[in-house]
This record gives C-alpha cells, sequence and structure tokens, in this order.
C-alpha cells in the first residue's frame, strides 16, 4: 500500500508539471470518481485510481501534434482514427503510460485507450474510466449529469448506453465527426441490455 501511495504521489507530481491546471484538476477528479465506483462495484481501488490519474496524460498538446506523434510511434490501427482527431489523446495516453510512466497492468492501458470512444466488450475497469470521465464532479456542461451520477452507482451497462446515446445525439445534432468506434459500443450496449431485457424507454 505504501509503494502504491507514492507512485501515485509521483505521478501526480509529474502531471502537475506537464498538464494544465484545469487539466490537472480534472485528472484528480476523474481518479477520485474512479475509486468511489470501483468500491461500489467491488472492483481494485488502486488499479482504478491509477487509470483515472493517468487517463489524459496524453492530452498537453494539440490535437494536431498528437496525431503526429500517433503516426510516428505506429499507435494508430485504421485510417479512421485520423479523422476525429479530438479522441486521439486515448491512444497516445495508453502509449504514453506504457512508455514513459512504465505502466505494465493491460486493464489500466485498455482503460486508458478507450476512454474517449468505448468499445464493444469493455472490462470493468474500462467502463468505470468512461463513466468517471463523464461524471466527474467538475463536469457541468452535459444536460444528463445528475441522472447520469445517479445511474452510475446503479448499473455500468445501463450508464455506458446512455452515455453513448446522448453522446452520439449531440454530436449528431452538431454535425461533428464520430468515431466509428463510439458507434460499435453504442450498438453492443444496446444489443446487450436488449438481450437481458433491461433497455429503459427512457435511455
Amino acid at each position: 500500500m505504501e509503494n502504491q501511495c507514492s507512485q501515485i504521489m509521483m505521478f501526480r507530481k509529474q502531471l502537475k508539471n506537464r498538464l494544465s491546471p484545469m487539466r490537472y484538476e480534472h485528472s484528480l477528479s476523474v481518479s477520485f470518481t474512479c475509486m468511489s465506483l470501483a468500491m461500489r462495484y467491488g472492483y481494485d481501488m488502486n488499479k482504478a485510481e491509477l487509470a483515472g490519474l493517468m487517463h489524459d496524460c496524453g492530452k498537453r498538446f494539440s490535437d494536431e501534434v498528437i496525431l503526429k506523434k500517433c503516426l510516428k510511434h505506429g499507435i494508430l490501427d485504421t485510417e479512421s482514427e485520423n479523422q476525429v482527431l479530438t479522441v486521439l489523446h486515448a491512444k497516445y495516453g495508453a502509449w504514453l503510460a506504457e512508455n514513459k510512466y512504465q505502466i505494465r497492468d493491460e486493464e489500466i492501458l485498455s482503460a486508458i485507450a478507450c476512454h474517449t470512444t468505448g468499445k464493444p466488450d469493455m472490462t470493468t475497469l474500462d467502463k468505470i474510466l468512461y463513466i468517471a470521465d463523464y461524471i466527474e464532479p467538475r463536469r457541468y456542461k452535459a444536460e444528463n449529469l445528475p441522472e447520469m451520477r445517479a445511474m452510475a452507482y446503479v448499473d455500468l451497462d445501463q450508464t455506458m448506453y446512455a452515455i453513448l446515446d446522448s453522446t452520439l445525439e449531440y454530436l449528431t445534432k452538431k454535425g461533428g465527426s464520430i468515431d466509428p468506434m463510439t458507434r460499435e459500443a453504442h450498438i453492443y450496449f444496446k444489443q446487450r441490455l436488449e438481450s437481458k431485457g433491461e433497455l429503459n424507454g427512457s435511455v
């Protein structure tokens, strides 16, 4: 436990020097929210805290610079990933977490990599981080935040679908680019809830 605390404090110090003040505060808030959700769902709090703290470690550069770094390091898998620049910091962050910060835990790296888009068949940590990033206390813009914050402590799959659904609706209305993985995740969670007879008409 002492080693874990020392590691967290070391990463906090490094991130504080590299991220903007608001991005750093967001990272702390997400890490605490991850721990809270981990307590609710019986997940490892230390892993949840670390994933939350490091999830935006790649977001210290502009989207264009992040794209160049992703191309340089061979991080991108498909051409479509080049089209939605706002989500690339997640994959770059996972690369940084592994190669710069020496984080080897595959669950943590996976959660960081998909925290902007989601994906089919997400692990518990994947879902915890994705949701925590959306509902953390410093968030205030999304109209459905009160509902999502309450739902997050009831059912992770319901919350994933609800957030993905509202995100797609927002991006469609805005005319923004949508990463294909977000659509795949939305379809996956819709089918998952339908198969269990748990798809609420309200989401």
